[in-house]
């Protein structure tokens, strides 16, 4: 973590860094350990400015959502019937005990993956780790190869785990579209005697 931290302030000297840093641990502060019952896991924030404020996929009003937020909207409507949302923001998720994380906090602007390999993954790896000690029956949808890498972390005995490709429009008709993740995280927490989440976003 030193070490990530002297690269970014390097970073934020000469270039722009999203989220804000204020932001940057957003969504723990959203969703507390002691809170957590779902955990979505992406792969780095968004690179445009306006957009990224922390917790993953999730953009503040009014910002219009990016595609790969379209593409969960499309994917909520055609596994629960919901209304397509007027907005983006993901935060009345995350206080229903979702944990909205990417496997990489932070990124320059314009760049996917710059900051990819300078230390977020081993403290992700251990937020993850330290999910499934505390928490019990947690279901974790993990969208795209990086977040998939995390399963390992998992104990399939006392967690469920639902994978599925990425919602970019790159890779969501290789699998995310069609995974019924939001009613397959529901079935479980109602086996395990939890309540379901409220995924509509108004």
């Amino acid at each position: 973590m030193r070490e990530l931290r002297v690269f970014l302030a390097a970073e934020r000297r000469t270039h722009t860094v999203f989220p804000a840093d204020s932001d940057v641990f957003c969504a723990f502060d959203l969703t507390p350990l002691d809170q957590v019952r779902v955990v979505i896991l992406g792969q780095d924030p968004y690179i445009r400015a306006g957009q990224a404020h922390g917790p993953c996929f999730s953009v503040r009003s009014p910002v219009r959502p990016p595609p790969s937020l379209r593409n969960i909207h499309k994917e909520l409507h055609d596994d629960l019937g919901l209304p397509n949302p007027t907005h983006g923001d993901l935060t009345s998720w995350a206080r229903q005990g979702v944990l909205l994380l990417n496997s990489v906090m932070t990124v320059r602007e314009g760049v996917s993956f710059s900051h990819a390999g300078r230390g977020w993954e081993r403290f992700t790896d251990r937020v993850i780790e330290v999910v499934a000690q505390e928490r019990p029956g947690v279901v974790f949808l993990l969208w795209g190869r990086p977040a998939a890498d995390k399963a390992a972390r998992v104990s399939l005995s006392r967690h469920h785990v639902l994978k599925a490709a990425h919602p970019s429009p790159m890779s969501a008709r290789r699998g995310f579209f069609g995974c019924r993740h939001f009613s397959r995280a529901n079935d479980w927490l109602r086996e395990q005697g939890q309540r379901e989440i409220d995924w509509a976003l108004g």
